[in-house]
């Protein structure tokens, strides 16, 4: 008990001791996240709805643009993050003026982004009854209306769990953009915790990185739950 007692007086002075650092540490990883999710949403759901719309035997098979759009997919999420990173600093510099900072670190978070949750949309995607699409079919509707009124009506639930397995991935993706000063939560516990041997600040930012990731777990779980009409 002791142990323990000592362990968390610990922890509380290093919360004490670094409150500020951690906040503005935790609001780079929000900043990385959250423009990170936005383009998963406005770009990766719409790719991931193309991919499966215009795949062989699909609502409306077009090779050409599957194969475009897979192929994006496919690659950016075969890329060795960290190699990515590097490997777009040139467009990066062209784009923000600078490789380095928070705003230029999400650069290459969101190519990532767009890529993985393209991908677990096409998966929900392909889970749908084929009698949600023979129906959209029979009503006559459009590629645009079996889209919006079937396809993203009857996945929704599962798009939205989908969205917060790509948010827990992307925190994870995070922690290693220190190495183009993105900062965040990661970078704040290698660098002031691990590197200057100070272990119990480390564990403190891990344990608030755990803590973050079981809330949107839990937010994104119980989200999908109350869109699940079945």
């Amino acid at each position: 008990m002791n142990f323990v007692k000592d362990l968390f007086d610990e922890i509380v002075e290093a919360l004490q001791r670094n409150g500020g650092a951690i906040v503005e540490a935790l609001g780079e990883t929000g900043y990385m996240l959250g423009f990170s999710l936005l383009a998963a949403v406005l770009i990766g759901l719409p790719v991931g709805v193309t991919i499966f719309v215009t795949r062989p035997g699909g609502v409306r098979p077009m090779p050409w643009l599957f194969q475009l759009s897979n192929l994006y997919v496919t690659v950016v999420r075969s890329f060795p993050f960290l190699l990515f990173v590097v490997f777009l600093i040139p467009l990066t510099r062209a784009v923000y003026g600078t490789s380095f900072g928070t705003a230029a670190a999400t650069f290459p978070m969101c190519f990532v982004a767009v890529a993985l949750y393209a991908r677990l949309a096409e998966q929900i995607l392909l889970e749908i009854p084929q009698g949600i699409l023979q129906a959209a079919r029979s009503m006559g509707a459009s590629t645009l209306q079996t889209v919006w009124m079937y396809l993203l009506v009857e996945s929704r639930s599962g798009l939205v769990y989908a969205l917060t397995s790509a948010a827990i991935s992307l925190i994870s993706y995070s922690t290693v953009l220190g190495v183009v000063g993105g900062g965040g939560l990661g970078d704040f516990a290698m660098r002031y915790g691990y590197q200057e041997y100070d272990y119990v600040l480390m564990y403190t930012t891990v344990i608030i990185v755990v803590v973050l990731v079981q809330l949107m777990q839990v937010g994104g779980h119980r989200l999908s739950k109350a869109l699940d009409r079945r």
